[in-house]
């Protein structure tokens, strides 16, 4: 899996490929301090998928966040 914005917009990516009982995250970011930066994990089935529940938490709170009720007309 792998993302980024239309025409590299977002400039990051992300990646995950399966590893033993488990799965390895790639966090690309093309600039943080001046330079580009990979963070790897290296996570267990339970890890990911803690890690997975705490980004979709994540998400969630930042819509909500964002919208916070019915648009005005």
């Amino acid at each position: 899996m792998s993302e980024s914005g239309q025409g590299g917009e977002r400039g990051w990516s992300l990646s995950a490929t399966a590893e033993g009982d488990g799965v390895r995250l790639e966090l690309g970011l093309p600039d943080l301090g001046g330079r580009p930066v990979t963070a790897i994990l290296s996570l267990d089935r339970s890890e990911a998928r803690a890690f997975a529940r705490a980004l979709l938490a994540a998400a969630g709170d930042a819509t909500e966040r964002t919208f916070v009720g019915p648009a005005e007309s």
